[in-house]
């Protein structure tokens, strides 16, 4: 999570807040009072553990399952003062479901997710485009998420990942898609019609951004 972000939430969220964090295994957030996720309370914390205190959840309130499930979450309508859904939606097969589930629990939410500048960059953590084991991009416009599925052209044309080196530039902001909501917000997936359509949507933000930027390439892209 974005420093300044993590530093807004815990300023402005009153103590007294009932908080959720929705896939929040890899590394919760401590300021949760709940959180759910697939794996269990035991294991959880692989890449360590949000700044901000103990952590206020525990074994007892740590729902294990699957947040894609057709079954709603166990929790009631407008449960949650605040909810945060933190580098997840990307990962999972229905992202749409998952903010479905959001804003009916949730009064009020941050939900951060990679940026297309980051999940078009080619060697972000390996030899390939982004990251290996998302399976979305995510944008923001207007107060509104929007999922691309990310497809595999993305890795063999070089018209279609920033190239080497590109990562490296980037701002934290620049990596990340925030979006701050209360109430409700809009979700969907943009779906392509055609090859075309896709190949324009991502080989034109591409080209626009390098230009944009005046990057040069530290060597050949992949052809």
């Amino acid at each position: 999570m974005l420093d300044s972000s993590r530093e807004r939430i815990l300023s402005e969220v009153p103590d007294d807040a009932l908080v959720l964090d929705i896939g929040g295994w890899g590394k919760p957030f401590p300021r949760a009072d709940w959180v759910v996720d697939v794996k269990a309370y035991a294991t959880r914390g692989l890449y360590g553990s949000e700044p901000g205190g103990d952590e206020r959840f525990g074994p007892d309130t740590w729902v294990q399952r699957d947040i894609c499930a057709a079954e709603p979450l166990p929790f009631d309508d407008a449960q949650f003062d605040f909810v945060v859904c933190s580098h997840t939606l990307e990962d999972v097969r229905d992202p749409v479901r998952v903010c479905a589930e959001i804003m009916r629990v949730g009064r009020a939410g941050y939900i951060e997710a990679p940026s297309r500048l980051e999940e078009l960059s080619w060697d972000v953590h390996g030899p390939w485009v982004g990251w290996s084991h998302h399976h979305w991009l995510v944008e923001v416009l207007d107060g509104r998420l929007e999922f691309v599925f990310k497809p595999h052209v993305v890795h063999g044309r070089e018209t279609h990942h920033f190239p080497d080196g590109f990562w490296e530039t980037l701002a934290p902001d620049e990596c990340v898609e925030t979006l701050w909501w209360e109430g409700s917000f809009e979700a969907r997936e943009r779906l392509m019609a055609d090859a075309p359509e896709l190949d324009e949507y991502v080989s034109e933000f591409i080209a626009a951004e390098l230009a944009r930027r005046g990057f040069k390439p530290r060597r050949k892209w992949l052809s």
